[in-house]
């Protein structure tokens, strides 16, 4: 079986030229991750979104940790396998950007 390659996290300096893109995103050292909370007008609009995230995240075999209270979706990404945020987060981040956008 072929293994898939090895997703690392980003070093200082590619962490923070990502986090230049991403000014919505709040960075959490601890967990050396972003997140970010969206506010809709109301539940189904908020399920609607997270139904359109689901899809990316899918497709990308991505998955956010996230929760949904009536009109809001908070959204954590970091890449477990690689210790910390990785370019997979980035590009999650920046497509559900173009969600809201």
């Amino acid at each position: 079986m072929i293994e898939p390659p090895m997703i690392e996290a980003l070093s200082e300096a590619e962490r923070a030229e990502a986090l230049d893109g991403l000014p919505d995103w709040d960075y959490d050292e601890a967990r050396d991750a972003i997140s970010r909370s969206f506010t809709f007008p109301d539940f189904v609009e908020a399920f609607g979104f997270m139904t359109r995230v689901a899809l990316l995240a899918e497709k990308a075999d991505h998955h956010p940790e996230w929760s949904n209270v009536w009109n809001r979706v908070d959204i954590l990404l970091t890449t477990h396998d690689a210790g910390g945020l990785s370019s997979r987060d980035i590009e999650l981040a920046e497509a559900i950007e173009e969600l809201i956008d």
